[in-house]
């Protein structure tokens, strides 16, 4: 096993009869997911903008997980050219990601679909009925995303193949609150669809535990975004080898009229200035020099182009370094297939563990 694998110590190593004993059980625990997506692993790559292109989606698929595309503003040419490039680097399955807010979300869908993706995520919003009915009558299943128990009961009515449950702890847009609390909250009433967590997971033992509680697999973006076959600049994963969990926090909204959108993402100099330019902006709107609705445009086109400035030019100081909070297990720059063995590694070992306690106890 990897030396990242939580071995349970030097003289005490699990047999090759436990190790088949755990990996076996690791199968059955995840089965559902992996045969939803046709995977070796029941892993997600997290789709994020700029990251989760062709490279870094085949080394994932090639590896045993899932890679996802993220579409983000592409066009329906762009995102048609991304596939095809992706089908040339793997011959195993992969999604698409798609922004239900996107103006031409159908045209999307349609490329998807005329490429033969199998598996298409809808997010950034409940996705459109009409979208869920083209997938599906399109022969590709659905997957979104749901913050809580009331939208996913919701989602599964609406058609949806499977679920994720990402908590706050996530890198990026996130939402409030926390995947330990999402999954009690989900798991024991969404049975009928695949469900997969999301949000802070950093390793394969902590996977296993959500896999115990019933998910099907987990999705993960932080360790991947940092794996030698992602593209984004060095210093881009230099700053998330030397971050903590701490360091991954969420922007700061000073005006409660001002809306804005929490991203998670490790503080830097361009957060503390968003907090100075939001101050400026309120200033301005209630000396009556703003209108409401051009001092909420100026809040909001702060970070326009921030997230490629940090993630392709390195611009890690005035960027928008968007990490999860497990960002803090991320010490190295390693391969995806190293990434993903660890994870396995570790759901192993848990499993070899927790069956001689059991012995154990009788």
């Amino acid at each position: 096993m990897s030396e990242q694998s939580n071995a349970i110590t030097a003289t005490d190593e699990p047999t090759q009869v436990e190790l088949q004993r755990a990996r076996k059980r690791l199968g059955a625990l995840w089965r559902r997911g992996t045969e939803f997506l046709g995977t070796q692993y029941a892993i997600l790559g997290g789709a994020m903008s700029w990251v989760s292109e062709r490279n870094l989606v085949s080394a994932i698929s090639n590896a045993g997980g899932f890679g996802v595309i993220a579409c983000g503003a592409m066009e329906p040419a762009r995102l048609a050219e991304e596939i095809k490039a992706t089908r040339a680097l793997t011959d195993r399955p992969f999604g698409v990601n798609l922004i239900t807010m996107h103006p031409q979300l159908d045209e999307l869908v349609q490329v998807c679909l005329d490429a033969g993706v199998g598996h298409i995520v809808l997010a950034g919003g409940i996705p459109p009925g009409a979208a869920i009915k083209a997938i599906k009558d399109g022969g590709a299943k659905v997957i979104a995303f749901s913050p809580a128990l009331v939208l996913a009961k919701r989602l599964v009515k609406m058609g949806v193949d499977a679920l994720v449950i990402e908590g706050a702890e996530a890198g990026g847009h996130v939402g409030p609150v926390s995947l330990t609390v999402l999954a009690q909250e989900i798991l024991p009433h969404i049975q009928s669809v695949p469900v997969f967590v999301a949000g802070g997971l950093g390793r394969g033992d902590a996977l296993l535990s959500y896999l115990e509680l019933g998910a099907s697999g987990g999705q993960l973006g932080t360790r991947f975004a940092a794996a030698e076959e992602s593209i984004a600049h060095e210093k881009f994963k230099k700053a998330f080898v030397r971050a903590a969990a701490r360091d991954a926090i969420t922007s700061v909204q000073l005006d409660d009229r001002f809306p804005v959108i929490p991203v998670r993402a490790l503080g830097n100099e361009g957060g503390r200035q968003f907090v100075t330019h939001q101050a400026d902006v309120i200033r301005r709107f209630q000396s009556g020099e703003l209108t409401r609705e051009a001092a909420q445009l100026e809040i909001e086109h702060f970070w326009a182009g921030a997230l490629r400035r940090a993630v392709i030019d390195g611009d890690v100081e005035q960027g928008s370094v968007m990490a999860g909070q497990s960002v803090g297990m991320v010490t190295s720059v390693q391969p995806v297939a190293q990434i993903i063995e660890d994870l396995v590694d570790q759901a192993t070992v848990a499993l070899v563990r927790q069956q001689r306690r059991m012995d154990a106890d009788g």
